[in-house]
């Protein structure tokens, strides 16, 4: 008999309409975690799910995965041409969100590999994203896979740029 511990599997799919609900709610989860006294609450609400449905269907260039472990959805992240600036030389990591009973496990980090291999496949030579001024943890996050906070800011400092070489 083993006492060991066998961690369940997770998986990285392609994301589907049916996920927006699934997303939307790890979106949420992970907002009003993480950005607990930065920025308000947010609610799960049908219009939420709904723009998640728009987003995770939108053609190529943009691309939207989903992790999960067993069929309950853990995280998502997508990525497609930045939107500011716009540099059709420069992808965007759009959003990534992990469910926060799954932080620390990987997850993130699967999904953050995942999204620059297919940013240096779509071509593109650099990728920014954009993350709250004072969200420590995100940064972290981010400085540990490479990024480099490269001194943009917008809405009137809330919010940085960190910028990742692709060709590195």
């Amino acid at each position: 008999m083993s006492d060991s511990y066998n961690k369940p599997q997770t998986t990285i799919r392609t994301a589907v309409a049916s996920d927006a609900s699934g997303v939307a709610r790890i979106y949420v989860d992970s907002w009003n975690t993480g950005f607990i006294g930065l920025m308000p609450i947010r609610q799960l609400t049908t219009e939420l799910v709904a723009r998640w449905g728009r987003d995770l269907t939108a053609p190529l260039p943009h691309r939207w995965w989903v992790a999960e472990i067993d069929t309950a959805l853990v995280g998502f992240v997508g990525i497609g041409p930045s939107r500011d600036p716009i540099d059709p030389a420069l992808g965007e990591l759009d959003t990534i969100a992990v469910a926060p009973s799954c932080w620390r496990q990987g997850i993130g980090r699967a999904l953050l590999a995942l999204a620059l291999r297919y940013l240096r496949t779509d071509g593109y030579h650099h990728a920014v994203l954009w993350t709250l001024a004072h969200y420590q943890q995100g940064q972290r996050f981010y400085e540990a896979a490479g990024w480099t906070f490269d001194g943009g800011t917008r809405d009137q400092g809330r919010q940085v740029r960190y910028r990742h070489d692709l060709e590195a």
